[in-house]
C-alpha cells in the first residue's frame, strides 16, 4: 500500500463528507498519495461541488484532482478513469442492493470487483479504524503459485492497514467438513484437516511474524466463516482476494468476496493475483 502514488475516490455528490472521501484521506495522509476525486454522474453538473471539494483539500495540504465523468455504467465509468489516471487503489463507498434485486441484476459493486485492475476498498462504515482489528482472508487450501501469491499480498495489504490506523492484524481461513468418503484420511476428521491447515500456515506464519493468537483456522464454508469472524472479532477492515470469476457461474453463484461484501460489519479490501490483474488491465485498454 505504501508504493500506491494515486487514488481514486469515487464521490457521492452530496454536502456531508462522503465515507470513501475521508478513508481516502487517511491513507493519502500516510502515504502521500494523490487524490483523484470522480463524481459519475451523466445528468446533473457538479463543478461546483467538485471545485469546493478540492480547494478544502488543498488547504489541508493534499494533492487533488477532479472530474466529472460517466461511460456507459457506473463500474464501466470508473474503470475507464482508474486506467487513464494510472491509480493504484480505488476508495468507493458501498450502497448494498436488495436481495430481490441481486437475484435479478448483479449489482454494480460486483461488477467493479471483477473488471477493475486496481485494489478496490467499498467503505461501508463510517466508524474509525484506528486500534480495532485488521481481518485477513485467505484460503490456505489452495497452494499454487497464483494463490501463494495473492495470500502474501493481502497479509502485506493487511499489516500496511494495521500499520497505519495503529490496529492489530488477524489472518482467518476456511477448512472443508470432514468427508467420509475422501480417499485421504486426512479428511475425514475435523482433527486432521484442521492440523494439515494449520501446518500449511507455518510458512507465512514465520515470514510475516503472525502467532497463533492471531490465525483462525475454522470448520465451514469462508462466505459464512469470514462474516462470523469479523463480527466475534469486531473488525474493521477485512481483507480479501478475489479471482474475478465472470460469466454465467459467476453470476449464479457469485465470488466469495462477493457474497462477503454483503454480509460483513466491515469496510471491505479487495485484492486479485497479479495475473488476473494483468488481463483485466489489458481488456480494460481495448
Amino acid at each position: 500500500m505504501q508504493a500506491i502514488r494515486s487514488i481514486l475516490v469515487v464521490i457521492e455528490p452530496s454536502p456531508d463528507e462522503s465515507l470513501a472521501l475521508r478513508r481516502a484521506k487517511l491513507i493519502a495522509g500516510v502515504t502521500s498519495a494523490h487524490l483523484h476525486l470522480l463524481v459519475c454522474d451523466k445528468k446533473h453538473d457538479h463543478a461546483d461541488h467538485l471545485r469546493d471539494l478540492k480547494q478544502a483539500l488543498l488547504e489541508e495540504g493534499y494533492s487533488v484532482t477532479t472530474e466529472q465523468a460517466w461511460n456507459e455504467s457506473l463500474h464501466e465509468t470508473i474503470v475507464d478513469v482508474q486506467q487513464a489516471e494510472g491509480c493504484g487503489l480505488v476508495v468507493k463507498q458501498h450502497f448494498p442492493d436488495s436481495t430481490l434485486k441481486r437475484a435479478l441484476l448483479t449489482p454494480e459493486d460486483w461488477k467493479l470487483l471483477r473488471t477493475c485492475p486496481s485494489p478496490v476498498l467499498l467503505v461501508k462504515t463510517a466508524g474509525s479504524w484506528k486500534g480495532k482489528v485488521i481481518l485477513a482472508a485467505i484460503d490456505v487450501g489452495n497452494t499454487d503459485d497464483e494463490h501463494r501469491h495473492l495470500h502474501n499480498t493481502i497479509i502485506d495489504y493487511g499489516y500496511d492497514i494495521a500499520s497505519l490506523a495503529k490496529a492489530t492484524l488477524h489472518v482467518v481461513s476456511a477448512h472443508p467438513s470432514p468427508m467420509l468418503s475422501s480417499a485421504d484420511p486426512t479428511f475425514q476428521l475435523s482433527e486432521t484437516i484442521e492440523a494439515r491447515y494449520r501446518g500449511q500456515c507455518k510458512a507465512f506464519q514465520a515470514e510475516f511474524d503472525i502467532d497463533d493468537a492471531h490465525l483462525h483456522i475454522e470448520e465451514g464454508p469462508a462466505d459464512v466463516l469470514i462474516p462470523f469472524t469479523v463480527h466475534k472479532l469486531q473488525a474493521a477492515v477485512t481483507v480479501i482476494g478475489t479471482v474475478a470469476r465472470s460469466g454465467l457461474s459467476g453470476a449464479l453463484i457469485g465470488n466469495t468476496a462477493e457474497v462477503v461484501l454483503d454480509a460483513v460489519e466491515s469496510d471491505v479490501l479487495v485484492l486479485k493475483p497479479q495475473e488476473v490483474e494483468d488481463v483485466l488491465e489489458e481488456l480494460a485498454q481495448h
